[in-house]
Formats: C-alpha cells, structure tokens, sequence
C-alpha cells in the first residue's frame, strides 16, 4: 500500500517528482521534510501556535523552514498561506497559497528571511547558469500538473501576500513571538 506523504494532494505530487529526482533541488534550496512536523517548536511552545503552522519544507540552504498557517478551518489545506521561518530570524508570509508558492519556485532564486522580512533575491555569481536538471524537470511537472509559469517577480507573490493577510498575520505570531 501506497502511504500519502501529507493530507495536501499538490504536496503528495511534489514529494512524487522530488523522490524521482534523487537529490536534485526543484529550486535553489527547497527539500521537502516531514509533513507537519513540528520543527518550529523553538520560537514558541504554545499549543496554538504549534497547531498553527504545519512545516513541509526548508525554503533555503541554510535551514529557513516553509509551513502552512492555519488561518482557519480550512479543508483544502492547499489554499492556507505560506509563512517562512527565517533561519537567521523573522516569520513572514511568502505566498497566499500552495500554487503561489509552486510558482515561486519555478523562478529558482534564492529566499533570504531575517527580521526585517523574506525576498527572493537575485544571484550574484554562484548559481547554476541555467538551473539543474531537476528545476528543468520541475518547471515541465509544473506545467503539466497544475497549467502554471512562474511569474516575472516572485516578490510580486510576497506583496500580494503580505497586502492581503499581512496585518492579521504579525497579529496572529505577534501573541505568541515578539516581532
């Protein structure tokens, strides 16, 4: 029998296309984790706050984390936002949804959080000229799956974001980390 890697069926294709790949990254930094894990348990250890958030990927290299926050009661679990933990500090919103997140991704730049927000920032020299093959791969499965492109800015996606649902957002995490 085959076990589903989460509750979210996008998710579940994703860890599909990431194990077919063997190592390669979709995009510069992103690896899937244990689903709803909770590895953001060191900026609070209130229930709520640990039920509010359900981790599935590190949004970097150096260990910022990628979780879905439970701004409702929801059940389509894909159309929750996106909120990154920084690993140099700072919790912010990236996407409003899964699908801004996957398109996101598909710019294959790096995301850099701190206190004072999260950015897809540009490359200065080491990254792979044309992206590996897995992001190769990735941008066809994107396609293919979901009939999505990645957008001209994937910091357009954070504004949108942060313009929508930012204000409730640092109210939210504000009750629980000092931000």
């Amino acid at each position: 029998m085959n076990v589903a890697y989460s509750p979210v069926p996008e998710l579940n294709l994703l860890m599909e296309l990431q194990q077919r790949l063997d190592g390669e990254f979709i995009s510069d930094g992103f690896e899937l984790i244990e689903f709803g894990e909770p590895r953001h348990d060191g900026w609070s250890d209130a229930p709520e706050f640990l039920e509010g958030f359900l981790p599935f990927a590190y949004a970097n290299s150096s260990g910022s984390l990628y979780a879905l926050w439970r701004i409702d009661h929801r059940t389509d679990l894909a159309s929750l936002p996106i909120a990154v933990f920084g690993d140099e500090g700072g919790i912010h919103l990236t996407a409003l949804n899964l699908r801004d997140l996957l398109r996101q991704l598909a710019c294959d730049r790096p995301i850099s959080v701190d206190w004072g927000g999260a950015d897809f920032g540009e490359y200065e020299g080491h990254h792979r000229e044309s992206g590996g093959q897995g992001h190769r791969t990735y941008l066809s499965w994107l396609e293919q799956h979901f009939s999505l492109t990645p957008p001209d800015d994937p910091n357009d996606l954070v504004r949108v974001a942060h313009a929508e649902l930012g204000e409730r957002f640092v109210g939210w995490v504000g009750r629980f980390v000092d931000l």
